[in-house]
């Protein structure tokens, strides 16, 4: 019985998670076409990789997503700088280093270096937002003493959400 209880309390937890994630994506998206009508910015999430697995006929398939490789935004704001972001969503209160992939870092340090304003835009239980410089993410052992953010570290970064926008290049 105590098997079946834990779980149940992992899938809904998993559940909750991946829907958090998907809200938070979806402020994410209307941001980014809220910066293309005024013109600010072209930012596009980057396709998650699926893999075919078994081909259903009539251009359908059954498919499973392999792990994700990239950031998940690119862009251009006007005046031609690119930038490359990640997009995490926590409802603890602190977010770990290792949320970021192995590859992932690898590319957002290939973008940095090529002059791409890299960051990683956080979200503490979508009651606090923060435009995190690539550089401060990834160096978070050296700056904070731990492998982990807190909002409370983040209090130079913080970000306003405010009429349906994300302000994150204001």
């Amino acid at each position: 019985m105590r098997d079946n209880a834990q779980h149940y309390k992992a899938v809904i937890s998993g559940r909750r998670s991946r829907e958090a994630g998907e809200f938070w994506e979806n402020v994410i998206d209307a941001t980014c076409e809220y910066y293309s009508r005024i013109g600010i910015a072209e930012i596009q999430k980057t396709p998650e990789p699926m893999k075919p697995i078994r081909p259903l006929g009539n251009g359908k398939f059954i498919a499973h997503y392999e792990k994700r490789a990239q950031p998940d935004y690119k862009g251009t704001c006007a005046g031609g700088r690119s930038i490359v972001f990640e997009a995490k969503h926590t409802d603890a209160d602190r977010l770990l280093q290792s949320v970021v992939s192995s590859e992932q870092e690898k590319r957002l340090n290939k973008h940095e270096k090529l002059g791409a304003d890299c960051f990683v835009l956080v979200s503490f239980g979508f009651k606090e937002f923060f435009k995190v410089p690539w550089a401060v993410f990834r160096s978070m052992k050296e700056i904070y003493g731990r492998k982990y953010i807190k909002p409370e570290d983040l209090r130079e970064y913080q970000i306003r959400y405010t009429g349906g926008v994300l302000k994150f290049l204001d």
